[in-house]
């Protein structure tokens, strides 16, 4: 009886396995997102030098292999001369190919570039630019005719930056130019390391971002944005320079990131919505910031926006939103939460009279609204007495401020830390401390 139950279970097992078998499998092909390898290919030996086709473990081959752009390939020598035309013919090749693309900076070399400016729209369906090696600024300051920019990817769709690889903006031979460090001389301002303008569906991964001209990378007018497992660094006194700057820019997700420069870790200002930065650590620093908004009697809008899951590390600002007087607009819907302060100097604070200038700036009556905002969550130390500070404006009064479980401590005293708060209506719940009085 048991060897016939037997011979059943091995007819069905054998059954079973056929019909698994023949199943139509049909994986869409991805070498990004799947974890099959269907292909392999040559990366530093430069356009499609070697490409072997393979099936992956169902027996199907892929629809079609990328194309692998090198820079060396295309004349990069990575000699201390400047490479920015190899890297240009490179970025042309792909940005004409269809399908999906590699541009490679190949690893373990050094490559200089001038002001240079990547360009779509492209025929690829995908272009990933995969940075392995290093690519450095070019230190000439006569060569930035544009002065604002250094490299800069333009109207580009489905682009993803990635591979490990560092991009080093030269800073220190612009930092002591800048009137911040020197009032004596006019401030012209220094290039942003990288901007993205106006590209949709767009990845920036593992890269490291070190010593920017000013900022280190903008997101201008772009949608759809993820930008994850950056490291980005410059020394704590050098002048503006912004780790991640966000404008004009819908849909964004900063995850997983260290940032430690001179100015804001994360800056957030005009135009931007539906922003998420988590697990960020930042410090040293000017914290995460929302603004400057309202500028100049400009007319200026955030909404949607959330940081939780931050540590901030000995910052001169935690959380913060900053407008001038004189603007219009709102800041509105955003939510801080699940944060740790370290020593950090203003841990929670809102600025309805910022003033980024040497000359005092004239108190005026219009500005941003700043509205719907919820601390929740928060916990650490502040380096001074007063942790919170709600400096609101008297005709346009902060409103919808509503902290919950929220502790700060007073580094010196270790004691329970002070709040002042003008102008603001503010709910609390759970325990908080310190409390507005």
């Amino acid at each position: 009886m048991n060897q016939e139950i037997l011979i059943l279970l091995t007819i069905l097992l054998t059954s079973l396995r056929s019909c698994f078998s023949s199943y139509p499998f049909d994986h869409r092909y991805d070498p990004f997102l799947s974890s099959d390898i269907y292909h392999e290919t040559n990366h530093l030996h430069g356009d499609i030098t070697r490409t072997r086709h393979m099936k992956n473990r169902h027996g199907y081959a892929p629809r079609s292999s990328p194309r692998a752009f090198n820079v060396n390939t295309f004349g990069a020598k990575a000699n201390g001369n400047d490479d920015s035309q190899a890297f240009m013919k490179a970025w042309e090749a792909a940005c004409s190919s269809t399908g999906t693309v590699y541009v490679v900076v190949p690893k373990n070399r050094a490559y200089i570039l001038k002001p240079v400016k990547f360009s779509g729209p492209c025929k690829s369906s995908l272009i990933v630019f995969k940075i392995y090696g290093k690519i450095e600024a070019w230190s000439d300051p006569s060569d930035y005719k544009e002065r604002r920019h250094w490299i800069v990817f333009e109207t580009v769709n489905n682009l993803r930056v990635e591979g490990g690889g560092r991009i080093d903006g030269n800073g220190n031979i612009w930092w002591p130019k800048s009137c911040k460090i020197n009032p004596q001389l006019p401030c012209l301002g220094a290039p942003t390391a990288v901007t993205f303008v106006e590209c949709k569906n767009l990845m920036v991964s593992n890269i490291r971002l070190e010593n920017a001209q000013q900022m280190h990378m903008t997101f201008q007018d772009c949608e759809n944005v993820k930008a994850l497992r950056l490291m980005v660094t410059s020394p704590g006194d050098s002048p503006n320079t912004d780790g991640l700057h966000v404008t004009g820019t819908r849909n964004i997700l900063i995850q997983d990131s260290i940032i430690r420069t001179g100015d804001d870790c994360i800056s957030i200002v005009s135009g931007s919505e539906n922003v998420r930065a988590t697990g960020i650590t930042c410090g040293p620093g000017h914290g995460i910031s929302i603004g400057s908004l309202g500028e100049d009697n400009s007319e200026a809008y955030v909404s949607n926006v959330v940081v939780n899951k931050a540590t901030l590390i000995g910052t001169t600002n935690g959380v913060r939103i900053k407008t001038w007087q004189g603007g219009h607009g709102m800041a509105k819907n955003i939510i801080f939460q699940d944060i740790i302060m370290k020593n950090v100097t203003n841990p929670i604070i809102i600025n309805q009279d910022y003033c980024d200038r040497v000359e005092s700036c004239p108190e005026q009556k219009s500005a941003v609204q700043v509205s719907n905002v919820l601390y929740k969550n928060i916990q650490g130390t502040s380096s001074r007495p007063v942790a919170v500070k709600f400096e609101c404006s008297k005709s346009i009064p902060c409103r919808g401020i509503s902290m919950q479980n929220v502790r700060l401590v007073d580094q010196t005293q270790r004691d329970v830390s002070k709040a002042s708060c003008s102008n603001v209506k503010l709910d609390t719940r759970g325990r908080v401390s310190p409390l507005c009085t």
